[in-house]
């Protein structure tokens, strides 16, 4: 595609509703992902329910939103 072609599809899409662009911005992104893999969402939706679960009996660990971020910096070292 020549930069002459992608300039004016970028003027094109600019002239789009902010939702307009939000969608096919959505479905730009999607297309880079390779194929959806169930088992990989199932799982994830699994963990959701699980963690979920843990919260609200009271056997999970809860933490501030500073202690998780206090947390977070110590591990990535910053």
């Amino acid at each position: 595609m020549t930069t002459e072609t992608l300039d004016h599809l970028r003027s094109q899409i600019l002239t789009l509703s902010e939702s307009e662009r939000a969608a096919l911005a959505r479905e730009l992104i999607m297309s880079l992902d390779g194929p959806r893999d169930d088992s990989v969402e199932q799982a994830w939706n699994e963990e959701i329910v699980r963690r979920a679960s843990k919260a609200k009996s009271g056997k999970g660990t809860m933490f501030s939103r500073e202690e998780f971020r206090t947390k977070m910096r110590a591990r990535l070292g910053q």
